[in-house]
Parts: C-alpha cells; structure tokens; sequence
C-alpha cells in the first residue's frame, strides 16, 4: 500500500462567514485522514497509547490552493514520505474530484507517554513502512 484515502464530507458547521471552509477546519480533516490511514494499516492511536506510545505532531505545513464549500465531496491522500530515527513526515493533499484544494506535510515524532522523543519499536516501523510510495 502506498497511497490511502479518506472521504470527508463539507458540513455547515465547517464554514467560515464567505461559506468557505474555515482554514483551521482542513487541519482536522488533515489529523482525521491520518488517524484512518495508522487504523488502516493496523496501529490504531488506541493500541500505540497501551504501548505507551503516542504520535506527536512536531511541524505542520499546508499550503491553500481552493476553498471547499457547503456539500463538497473531499478526499484527503495520505502517504509516508520519510522516516528518522524519531519522526515520520508524512504529506498530504486534499482533493475535489481531481482539483488540489490543499497540500500539506506533517512531521510527526514518536514519544513516550511523558513526550520524550524515542526510537519506535520495530513492530511500529514495520506498519509505517506500508504508507510509503
């Protein structure tokens, strides 16, 4: 797997006072599309946390090309871009149809419970690496 998609739907509540969608809001549909894709590909959040694990998000990069409105079918690509000793970069792009409305990249680090960096386990790196191109 390279490449994993999630369908998101434009709700009012999302709109901004332009009926655009509030440029805070993408950065959810953003978190939202990466939490499926760990899900997808067997880490949920849930499981990572009993390990006493957690993905922190340490960068956030996105870049607005169109704005989505009420009733909009969205879909958010998400893939692995690279990996480190501690983090992960992931990108992103959010699509109408095949319009770009955003790209965007997320670096990631792997902490323990108390948010000190550390090495993910082998089992995690191993899940991640089916996200990458």
């Amino acid at each position: 797997m390279t490449l994993h998609r999630t369908e998101i739907s434009v709700r009012w509540a999302e709109l901004d006072p332009y009926a655009h969608v509030n440029h805070a809001v993408y950065v959810g549909y953003l978190e939202v599309a990466r939490a499926e894709a760990l899900d997808h590909i067997g880490l949920s959040l849930p499981m990572v946390s009993k390990a006493g694990l957690q993905f922190v998000v340490v960068e956030l990069n996105v870049k607005y090309k169109r704005a989505a409105e009420m009733g909009d079918q969205l879909v958010v690509e998400t893939s692995l871009d690279r990996t480190s000793r501690a983090t992960s970069t992931w990108h992103q792009r959010i699509l109408r149809g095949d319009e770009v409305m955003i790209v965007g990249s997320v670096t990631a680090a792997v902490t323990d419970a108390t948010g000190r960096p550390v090495r993910p386990p082998q089992w995690i790196s191993d899940a991640l690496e089916r996200l990458r191109p």
